[in-house]
Parts: C-alpha cells; structure tokens; sequence
C-alpha cells in the first residue's frame, strides 16, 4: 500500500529562477527567502523521504471540460514561457512519469460520478513553469506528474479529484508527495505600476483586504486548522487566491480535508510578487491529524 510521504503549498514564482544578481536586484539587494526556502525544503525533506513520486497540482494549467493528469512516460524539451519570455526562454527540462500511476487516477476517477480526470500521454502536451521551476531545486530521481486546474470546476470538483488521488496513492506501491503550486491572493498591480511593487516586502502586496486574508489563512495552516481554511473558502475568494485556490483544495483533501490537522511549517517569510500573495508551507506526515492515508 501506498502513502503520502509530506505535502505543500508552494510558490513558483518567476523570481526563483532568475539569474542571483537580476533576483536580489528586484528585492532592493535582499535574497528572496522563496529562493532559500526550496534548498532548504530540498535538504531537509526531499533528501530525507526520498519520494517515488511528486505530484503537482499546477495552477497555470488550465483545462475545461475535465480534469487532466500527464501520463507520459518522459516529458523533456526545453521551455520558454509564453508570458515571461525574457526571464524563461528555452529552459530545458527532463521528467521521468509514471503512466501506470496516472492511469490508475484515471481508472478509479471513471468508476465515481463525481470525478472526471483523463490521463493524457501526448508527447507534445505543453508544459507550464507552475511546475517546471520546482525542477532544479528539489528534483532527484522520482517521477513527476501534473494536475491541472479546471477553470469550470468548484470547490466539490477539488474535493473530488484530491479524494480519488488520496485513492490511487493507497493502491499504489509509491511513496508521494504532493505540491499544491500556486499562490494565496493574486492579484497583479497594473502595468504602470508594478515596476514600484516588485520587492518582497508585504507592504507591496496588492490590498490589504488581500494581506489580512493571506495571513488569516495562512496562521490557519501552520496550526492545522485546515477545517477553518476549507470550510472560508467561499469568503477567500474575495481576494481571488491564485487558480480558485484549487491547487490547495486537491492537495487537502488528498489529506483528508477538514478533518485533516496537519501543521504545517513555513519554508518561507510571506512575500509580494508584484502585489499577489506567496509562502512555502510544508507539511509533514505526523503520527496523528494527516487523516488521507489511514
């Protein structure tokens, strides 16, 4: 049987995987701790559970009329981003897959009414950086899979699909874990004033209805109250968390969802990226309050 080794709510913010020089230059001289947080996050949880596999849930992919897993046995190339091709162009990047797995999401997705995830294989399905710059900070040998986000989903359809990969993990023999990859509030400034907000400091993010929300949610998650996170979502989405929060919603209720009260330890301060909310939470599995796998 298998398990679900730890868990987060990661940024993947541009910044990260910007030259040091251009990345501290940005952040008035100052190193991101978004960037030391995943070498951090690296030494001292990836080298130590040593996943068979990674999935990302990807809030920059967004699907419509279903919810897609990558089934590839490889997926590699070279990646230049459609809305940063001067920060990330022909980035080359190298997934092994795991398509038994992610047909066996697919099959016990079909046999519920309630889920709809079809495993995709094409060779040339696109890539998003929600999940490639995770690669040079924390990937080793396991295999990688994304989930995308489906743009006509609620927040029953997260729930859905987070239950059915907690499922597949349980009839597998792997060893997983899960990033929920995307922000909490996101909100850009506008063009002719995101030059002035592109510093770390909290100060910059985009309002402070955003602000008190992040950090409410975020307080939330260190504790373990998943239950009052999951249970305000209607009211977050005021401040239009990044992908409906869908990256969340899918990786907690592989944990079991309200009922799950794992805390979660930060890898990162909270920080701006030109006025949208981002931290790195971890959470590992504890002996008690990670309900998904039991």
């Amino acid at each position: 049987m298998g398990e679900i080794v730890g868990a987060g709510l990661l940024a993947h913010v541009p910044t990260i995987v910007l030259p040091d020089e251009l990345r501290r230059e940005l952040n008035d001289g100052h190193e991101s701790t978004l960037y030391t947080g995943l070498h951090d996050l690296r030494r001292q949880v990836f080298d130590v559970v040593k996943p068979d596999a990674v999935i990302v849930f990807d809030s920059h992919w967004f699907t419509t009329v279903e919810f897609v897993v990558t089934a590839a046995e490889r997926r590699m190339g070279f990646y230049t981003s459609d809305e940063l091709p001067r920060g990330m162009s022909s980035v080359p990047y190298d997934m092994p897959g795991n398509p038994d797995f992610a047909r066996l999401i697919g099959k016990i997705a079909d046999e519920t009414d309630e889920c709809w995830i079809t495993p995709v294989d094409n060779e040339h399905l696109p890539v998003a950086y929600a999940t490639l710059n995770f690669l040079p900070f924390l990937q080793g040998d396991e295999s990688w899979l994304s989930i995308g986000v489906c743009q006509t989903a609620e927040s029953r359809d997260f729930e859905a699909v987070g239950k059915v990969v907690a499922e597949a993990v349980r009839q597998s023999d792997l060893r997983v874990a899960l990033i929920a990859s995307g922000a909490v509030s996101h909100t850009f400034h506008k063009l002719r004033d995101l030059r002035r907000h592109e510093a770390a400091g909290e100060q910059h993010i985009y309002s402070d209805e955003a602000r008190d929300w992040d950090h409410r949610v975020i307080d939330a998650l260190v504790r373990g109250d998943h239950a009052q996170v999951v249970n305000e979502m209607d009211d977050f989405m005021s401040v239009r968390p990044e992908g409906h929060f869908g990256h969340y919603q899918m990786m907690v209720h592989a944990l079991g969802g309200a009922a799950c009260t794992a805390p979660g330890t930060m890898y990162s301060q909270y920080e701006n990226s030109i006025g949208t909310g981002q931290v790195h939470i971890w959470f590992d599995r504890p002996d008690q309050g990670w309900t998904g796998n039991d």
